[in-house]
């Protein structure tokens, strides 16, 4: 068996449907708030599930202190977000994956849902994020806006996949929260130029998609015309064009993003030299 975080913060809009697909197959489900200010916890209490909060400090550290502070009933345990949603073809992989003692962990692919269709090609897809964790061999890194696992261990791949309901607040609060991402993002680019480097082996023979793409990540960070550069990747050679209107708007938002990024590490820059 295995436990299940969830983690919060403000998804009020988000948090029914989250727990409606967890909590019938699952007996230990943990909310991790970040004390949400909106209707998050009221929702939340109406569910069999335990709640804890604890202040934000990054997205790193919330999920370290969640591992080894949060106690759960099973060592394996999954990290659900509020806006991803559990199948039944998921959790019980899941829980047959447990089984293997030769494994800290497993990598699970999205299928990002946006403007209510999936969006297959200009996402990357299958596009892995680490979810099913032993919880005493693996903890969390920051890395720029979000987080970057570390395993202490040999890690594996699950074959189902979880749809991830991106933008599903609306194309505000998607503009709000990549404003404040931006700005995490800006640091990690100067602090990734100044002293990281292109690992050539991973990006053309790393064995996994997850080395590949954050070599892929390293390497973006040292090409001129980025949003340029990233549009035409996704929306072309991915095959964005063939995800209609929301990949055409999908491609716009991220070329924009990397925009955002570069204008605050210029300015980062700036101040510095003040």
């Amino acid at each position: 068996m295995l436990s299940v975080y969830i983690l919060t913060y403000n998804e009020e809009t988000e948090i029914d449907a989250c727990l409606e697909s967890i909590v019938s197959l699952c007996d230990d489900v943990i909310v991790v708030d970040s004390y949400s200010r909106d209707r998050t916890l009221e929702i939340a209490q109406q569910y069999p599930v335990k709640i804890v909060q604890h202040v934000f400090e990054s997205h790193g550290r919330q999920r370290t202190w969640m591992l080894r502070n949060v106690e759960t009933r099973y060592p394996w345990a999954y990290i659900l977000e509020a806006d991803e949603r559990m199948t039944p073809e998921l959790f019980a992989e899941c829980q047959a994956a447990t089984a293997r003692s030769d494994y800290v962990g497993f990598y699970a692919a999205e299928r990002v849902m946006f403007m209510n269709r999936w969006i297959r090609h200009c996402t990357q897809y299958p596009r892995y994020q680490l979810r099913l964790l032993h919880k005493d061999h693996v903890w969390f890194d920051d890395y720029g806006h979000t987080e970057r696992e570390v395993c202490a261990g040999p890690t594996g791949f699950l074959k189902a996949t979880y749809p991830h309901y991106t933008s599903g607040k609306g194309f505000s609060r998607w503009f709000e929260k990549h404003n404040r991402y931006s700005t995490d993002e800006a640091h990690e680019t100067l602090r990734q130029l100044q002293q990281g480097s292109i690992n050539w082996h991973d990006l053309v023979l790393g064995d996994s998609e997850v080395k590949r793409r954050h070599a892929l990540k390293n390497l973006s960070l040292r090409l001129p015309g980025r949003p340029l550069l990233r549009f035409l990747y996704m929306y072309f050679l991915l095959g964005g064009i063939w995800d209609g209107q929301p990949g055409f708007t999908w491609c716009v938002l991220q070329a924009f993003y990397e925009y955002m990024i570069l204008l605050k590490a210029w300015e980062l820059k700036q101040q510095r030299h003040d």
